[in-house]
């Protein structure tokens, strides 16, 4: 039996890390602009400029991190244990990105530019990674073509199942406070994410066993 060959299991198992990226991430996308503006009473235009930046600044941790992730060395390999390390980070910041306190409008302001910046940092910690993962667990290209398909249907099913089911979350969820329906559905959607990150990272135990020239 070629050693190569991915089970279900573990192509799913993959799929899952781009899935739970995209639970939460892609509602984020969709929601924040909306929370930010009707729930918290922050600015548009603020909001806009803050995303503007917060871009800017990826253009910096991206590269930093796949270079950080190239030269972490561990019993796990070189990017299967930055799924360990980072996703229960990444579950808080999303949860803390959807938790604007009671400040002035300027403290709301800094507590948003801040939480933000956290979540999108912690995203690149946890995604780059992930995204090299593929190019790890196998040396056979067709098997990297299979668990790459595995990923983008799972990463779309998650992504548009939970954009669909958000606002009716949010209303059941806050009894018609939507700050709070906000709060919980983000907090039950992380703690899913976190989970499926974690069987990502069991269910490739040989990823530390093949290092591509």
């Amino acid at each position: 039996m070629n050693s190569q060959i991915l089970s279900v299991r573990e192509k799913v198992g993959y799929g899952l890390g781009d899935a739970a990226s995209h639970i939460v991430f892609d509602n984020v996308m969709l929601y924040l602009m909306f929370f930010y503006t009707d729930i918290a009473g922050l600015p548009a235009a603020f909001i806009g400029s803050m995303f503007l930046v917060t871009r800017i600044l990826d253009a910096i941790s991206d590269p930093c991190m796949g270079l950080l992730a190239d030269r972490t060395r561990t019993r796990w390999g070189k990017f299967r244990p930055w799924l360990l390390w980072a996703s229960i980070p990444f579950g808080i910041s999303c949860v803390l990105t959807y938790t604007v306190p009671d400040l002035s409008l300027y403290g709301k302001m800094i507590y948003a530019t801040l939480t933000y910046i956290a979540l999108t940092l912690m995203y690149t910690i946890v995604n780059i990674p992930y995204c090299a993962l593929g190019g790890v667990i196998t040396s056979d290209s067709q098997q990297r073509m299979s668990l790459q398909s595995w990923r983008f249907v799972l990463a779309t099913a998650g992504g548009m199942l939970s954009t669909a089911l958000m606002m009716n979350m949010v209303d059941w969820l806050g009894g018609g406070d939507k700050k709070l329906g906000f709060q919980i559905s983000i907090t039950l959607l992380s703690i899913i994410a976190v989970l499926m990150f974690y069987f990502c990272f069991f269910y490739h135990q040989r990823a530390h066993c093949f290092t591509p020239h």
